[in-house]
């Protein structure tokens, strides 16, 4: 059911007249695997005009919270749309050059590849590799850093979902979680979309990627991926997008209230394995109270004393 589902999104989405992209959004947030689902069959992307008909035949699909009702560009007949989901199914399925390492959140990992290249994930990270091309490499969901041995005639290139990081001899952090992307650079230059945008990043830039659009911003080259060296350094940036690197970096469940969200903070948080102990320092630092709800912790307003960490 989620393969056709995808595979009915990559459909519409690659339509020149789809946009209902509000609705796209929340059907990736639903489920992280949803965008996982997704991606593969944006990657086979090139084989599904071999399986489609020349004239697509329009179909309805449900109704939108506005109440009307949106055309899916589908292949005739729900036994053809089956099968091809199974032809792309399986033929990824059968590809055993490609594969995925995962770290749980809190896990780190170093993947080293054949033509030199290092790549770092941090915690709760999904990552695809080509056994056939180590230029290859395709981040699902989670946090790395890459150290790319440079090769003109051969770029590495790193798949974000429907976004491409060309590197041009390159050391970059890359971030990817539901519907935002965000990449530093710290040393070389990395290209976003070459083929199209081809915004060129070099050390010292970044770019962020999400429901506010595209924006390219300095960033201290000593911050990009510092999480390498137990440390989260930040300039101006929101403590919804601060939550979700600690929570990933530390392996805890962590959110924010809905209020101080939208919070700026600048500065540099130390990592420490005790949650209870880095929570005492870190929260007051962001001008914040950290409490423990049942098996993680809620960030919300409020300054308490180091070491003081209420609990409910």
């Amino acid at each position: 059911m989620m393969n056709e589902e995808a595979l009915g999104w990559v459909i519409r989405t690659r339509d020149p007249d789809f946009d209902d992209w509000d609705a796209f959004t929340l059907w990736l947030e639903a489920d992280p695997a949803h965008a996982r689902a997704y991606d593969v069959l944006m990657a086979a992307d090139g084989d599904l005009d071999d399986y489609m008909p020349a004239d697509p035949v329009v179909m309805p699909v449900a109704a939108n919270d506005a109440g009307m009702r949106r055309p899916l560009r589908w292949i005739g007949g729900g036994a053809v749309a089956a099968a091809l989901v199974a032809a792309i199914s399986i033929g990824l399925a059968t590809r055993s050059d490609i594969y995925s390492v995962t770290t749980k959140a809190g896990e780190t990992r170093t993947i080293a590849l054949d033509d030199g290249t290092r790549v770092e994930l941090n915690g709760g990270t999904t990552m695809r590799f080509d056994r056939n091309d180590v230029r290859f490499a395709a981040l699902d969901a989670g946090e790395a850093a890459f150290t790319v041995r440079h090769d003109a005639a051969n770029p590495f290139r790193v798949t974000v979902g429907d976004a491409v990081f060309e590197d041009a001899g390159t050391v970059f952090n890359i971030v990817h979680t539901g519907g935002a992307t965000r990449i530093g650079v710290s040393e070389g230059k990395v290209v976003y979309n070459p083929d199209a945008e081809a915004i060129a990043l070099p050390a010292g830039r970044a770019l962020s990627d999400d429901a506010q659009g595209l924006r390219v911003m300095d960033v201290a080259p000593a911050a990009v991926a510092s999480w390498r060296e137990g440390r989260l350094v930040y300039a101006n940036a929101p403590i919804s997008e601060i939550s979700q690197d600690i929570g990933r970096s530390l392996g805890v469940t962590l959110a924010a209230m809905p209020n101080v969200q939208a919070t700026r903070f600048t500065g540099t948080i130390r990592l420490d394995r005790d949650p209870a102990r880095f929570f005492a320092q870190a929260a007051p630092l962001m001008g914040l109270t950290a409490v423990r709800k049942g098996n993680g912790w809620v960030l919300q307003e409020g300054s308490g004393k180091e070491g003081d960490v209420p609990q409910n």
